[in-house]
């Protein structure tokens, strides 16, 4: 399941750059956030002291920061008209299918430790 959302959500990416209607590769940008996206949370949790209480939130805004930027990357070059907004709606709709693939696996081997 993981895997074919993960493929549904890279699809619609690589079809907002090759399209020949859209023939721009910009969108392809935000592949560079669902690499940087976990971070944070794996160096939170990879760094667990006394003070966990402190990390987890600087990790958890962090992350949220990133994920944030994914979803304005393109419609900020779409409103820049760099690339159309048919591009621009298919990265976001790659953008969910890629995060919640993230998202399913990280509940889905979860530790039994939670923060």
């Amino acid at each position: 399941m993981l895997a074919m959302l993960g493929s549904i959500g890279m699809t619609m990416i690589i079809l907002a750059c090759a399209l020949p209607a859209y023939n721009l590769w910009w969108p392809l940008f935000v592949v560079l956030f669902y690499l940087a996206c976990p971070l944070p949370t794996l160096f939170a949790k990879r760094n667990q002291d006394s003070d966990n209480t402190v990390r987890a939130p600087h990790a958890m805004f962090t992350t949220i920061g990133i994920v944030m930027s994914s979803f304005a990357l393109p419609i900020v070059l779409a409103r820049a008209e760099v690339i159309q907004w048919g591009a621009c709606f298919l990265t976001l709709a790659g953008n969910v299918g890629a995060y919640a693939t993230i998202l399913a696996y990280f509940f889905g081997h979860e530790s039994s430790e939670s923060w």
